[in-house]
């Protein structure tokens, strides 16, 4: 579903505000270069998987975030891993699709704060310079991951 609202919604979006609305029109010109998403940008799945593994390794050992990941089995940690790497892949143009509930009821009751949500940020950003993901992608992989806080932070 959300593949397919990608696809429609600039034909949407140019409808109502009143601009071209064929496809034709939006795609690049022929002979463009076409541009990487951030997907292929990051090095694909394989940086992906290893960016998730590093940040929910200091998530699970940080003082502040770890009460997070407490009293899961070890298969329940596994999935949440594999839910968090599909996510991130889907949202960076990559092959993936998250199958997974919606981010607001996953989290729910969790007692997400808004504290807790800018730790995790600042330890995803130390992971993203130390396996040295270039600061065009780390501000993109940031400003993706930072759209979802609406979603996740309890207020």
């Amino acid at each position: 579903m959300r593949r397919i609202f990608q696809i429609i919604a600039p034909a949407l979006l140019a409808l109502v505000l009143g601009l071209p609305t064929t496809f034709a029109q939006q795609r690049p010109p022929a002979g463009a270069p076409k541009q990487k998403t951030l997907y292929e940008r990051l090095g694909g799945y394989d940086a992906i998987a290893a960016i998730v593994d590093e940040v929910g390794s200091r998530f699970a050992t940080d003082d502040q975030l770890r009460r997070f990941f407490r009293a899961h089995s070890k298969d329940s940690l596994t999935r949440q891993r594999q839910l968090a790497v599909d996510l991130i892949c889907d949202l960076a143009g990559g092959p993936c699709y998250y199958i997974g509930r919606d981010l607001k009821t996953a989290h729910g009751g969790l007692g997400v704060s808004p504290s807790d949500w800018t730790r995790a940020m600042g330890l995803l950003g130390e992971v993203l310079i130390k396996v040295e993901v270039a600061e065009r992608e780390r501000k993109e992989f940031i400003a993706l991951i930072s759209a979802l806080e609406p979603q996740i932070v309890e207020k």
